[in-house]
């Protein structure tokens, strides 16, 4: 019997916005980040991600200095907070029945995000998804620092990851489903076996309609 695996970006797929823009914003709010312009620019910045044009490097070492020289322990405390008032409400409903319905079948959901790993594995232990992929971070001295260890999970990164998670499994998958919005992950849309769509901006929606890729409308 042949085996799928079931891939879902995370930011405005399973969820109804951006992990990392609700993080920045609750790390402003509880003072942690004190720049008064950090909110806006993450805005600015998260625009060109919508448009396709981040520079991923550069947004890291920009999202990470409010967390310069804290300790991890304190990064996963707040993110374990943030993550349960600010994030899971926002699981689109038909995300949380997909799941649950893959779930039963026993089938393998993997979460690919360009957003850190610990704000991603602590989104997917919520939501009882096993295997979470992120852009993981190099620690130093008990700390994360900004800079990215290994390939980044953002766009043709997002095929490396998923073809280096696969190469450690011992499982066989004959089937790769992917669920996505964004245009940043065309690269995954066209290696994977099934593609779909969730609220796709209008570039993805629009390459979409070439490869003949079902649109889905989820909402919260």
């Amino acid at each position: 019997m042949s085996k799928s695996l079931y891939v879902f970006d995370l930011d405005d797929t399973l969820i109804d916005g951006d992990c990392a823009m609700i993080w920045n914003a609750f790390l402003a709010e509880k003072g942690i980040a004190t720049d008064h312009n950090f909110v806006t620019e993450d805005r600015r910045r998260m625009a060109l991600y919508a448009q396709g044009k981040m520079d991923m490097a550069q947004y890291i070492t920009f999202a990470m200095q409010p967390l310069a020289n804290v300790p991890i322990a304190s990064v996963q405390a707040w993110a374990q907070e943030c993550v349960a008032q600010l994030i899971v409400p926002r699981h689109f409903a038909q995300a949380r029945t997909l799941l649950a319905q893959l779930k039963l079948q026993g089938s393998t959901c993997l979460i690919i995000s360009a957003s850190v790993s610990f704000l991603v594995q602590e989104v997917a232990a919520h939501f009882g998804i096993a295997h979470a992929l992120g852009i993981d971070l190099v620690e130093r001295q008990g700390c994360y620092s900004s800079e990215i260890a290994g390939v980044a999970s953002y766009r043709e990164g997002k095929v490396l990851r998923l073809q280096q998670w696969l190469s450690e499994q011992s499982e066989t998958y004959q089937h790769i489903h992917f669920y996505t919005d964004s245009i940043n992950d065309l690269p995954l849309c066209l290696h994977a076996d099934f593609t779909y769509l969730v609220n796709p901006c209008p570039q993805l929606r629009a390459q979409g309609a070439q490869h003949g890729w079902p649109v889905l409308n989820w909402a919260v």
